[in-house]
């Protein structure tokens, strides 16, 4: 390891080396780093889109509405699925986004007791607007660390570990 720069998480393993040497840590060295990350990112993330006047959470539904495709439409309890909120979270987060004209509710046609939730004209430009600033905040940060082909393989490497350990297939 001399010759590899050490994060965070190489000072936690050294520790644990010490304590506890019949230890095997590769799984927290991952699983540490993934953390550590998600947080990292997410961060500058949700620092991209203040100026924008949401928050990732808030981005999270817009973007779900607008992955939909026209009329950019869903329920709350599709929305709830989708990102995985419960329906209280998820009412916080469409109230406040319906006051700033973001999105509506209204009936759903063919369900009286249903909701739609869909994207204003408003909601969908700023989305728009929203995720070319967080894709450019990741691409740029993943760029500065790897090339093309390490990306690719690093994606398809979590993408196997995420399918083994994901509750929620």
């Amino acid at each position: 390891m001399s010759a590899q720069r050490r994060d965070a998480v190489d000072a936690i393993v050294a520790q644990w080396a010490v304590e506890r040497p019949d230890l095997d840590t590769t799984a927290m060295e991952v699983f540490g780093r993934v953390q550590r990350l998600a947080r990292a990112i997410g961060d500058r993330v949700e620092r991209a889109y203040a100026p924008l006047g949401i928050s990732r959470g808030e981005f999270d539904v817009l973007a779900a509405l607008r992955r939909a495709g026209a009329p950019y439409t869903l329920s709350p309890r599709e929305l709830s699925a989708t990102l995985m909120l419960t329906t209280g979270g998820m009412t916080g987060r469409l109230d406040k986004l319906e006051r700033a004209g973001l999105l509506r509710r209204s009936p759903d046609p063919h369900d009286r007791r249903g909701l739609q939730v869909t994207l204003t004209g408003q909601g969908l430009d700023l989305v728009e607007e929203a995720v070319g600033t967080g894709l450019a905040v990741q691409t740029e940060a993943l760029s500065a660390a790897l090339d093309a082909e390490q990306a690719d393989h690093l994606a398809g490497l979590l993408r196997e570990l995420l399918l083994t350990t994901d509750d929620h297939r």
